[in-house]
């Protein structure tokens, strides 16, 4: 599990979070989601420790990553995988080459065989066996995303971070990666954060969402919950797209 409490972040005087406390649960899809601009990805950037808040506590199964000694961050970091937005490829590295990454400057434990059994078990898990050595630039952007995902499970993490995982994709494609990421996550029990603004993954996937506006926590509850919610502003978000207004309709 992972724990926030009062998360408040400002950049050269503009508040970005204002009191974030949160629980992300493990085994769970917990999604934040909200408008552009409204603080996601900077909660996501302060829970990993690539920004560090102003004030809070960031707790991940009781271990405080911002008041922990470097050596302890460091611990809690290799327990982590990243999906990031657009994949982020090396566009020189093959596939595998991709993957293995992570297994090369974090891992020390395994031998270069015991990598790329690793490595191997990932692509099959996400449906790419025997593409080891296609490069990014061969393969479509779903192919892309699944790489990323296989690159961010290699290291068997107990917290895996997803930042806009369907950007970019059309909308079958869109629900496959769903659809993988709330399957892995079941299977290896980890406590998975998705940063999105696709209403699709909140109604099918979204476990636990917490929804932000203007860097304040409004809403937080379960996705058969949502479309209930008493918050204006949550309502206008839920429903701002004209299918989410017609399915208002039908219900």
């Amino acid at each position: 599990m992972i724990i926030v409490k009062n998360i408040n972040k400002s950049f050269k005087g503009n508040v970005v979070l204002k009191n974030i406390d949160a629980e992300f649960s493990k085994g769970k899809t917990n999604l934040i989601i909200g408008s552009s601009g409204t603080g996601k990805s900077v909660l996501l950037k302060c829970i990993v420790g690539l920004v560090k808040p102003d004030t809070g506590i960031v707790e991940f199964d009781g271990r405080d990553l911002i008041s922990t000694p470097y050596k302890g961050q460091k611990e809690i970091r290799r327990e982590m995988g990243m999906l990031f937005q657009g994949s982020a490829l090396f566009d020189s590295k093959t596939v595998q080459e991709n993957v293995l990454f992570p297994l090369e400057m974090l891992n020390f434990r395994m031998n270069r065989g015991e990598m790329l059994d690793r490595v191997n078990f990932c692509l099959k898990r996400v449906g790419l066996e025997n593409k080891n050595h296609l490069y990014p630039s061969e393969i479509s952007g779903g192919m892309q995303k699944r790489v990323g995902i296989a690159r961010a499970i290699v290291m068997n993490p107990k917290y895996l971070f997803c930042d806009e995982p369907n950007s970019g994709l059309d909308p079958q494609t869109a629900i496959v990666i769903d659809e993988l990421i709330k399957e892995i996550t079941e299977e290896f029990d980890t406590t998975t954060v998705i940063v999105t603004h696709d209403m699709n993954s909140v109604v099918t996937i979204g476990e636990h969402i917490v929804y932000l506006y203007k860097g304040e926590k409004l809403w937080q509850g379960a996705n058969r919950d949502i479309m209930h919610a008493e918050v204006k502003e949550l309502k206008d978000f839920i429903f701002a797209s004209e299918l989410m207004k017609k399915i208002k309709a039908l219900s």
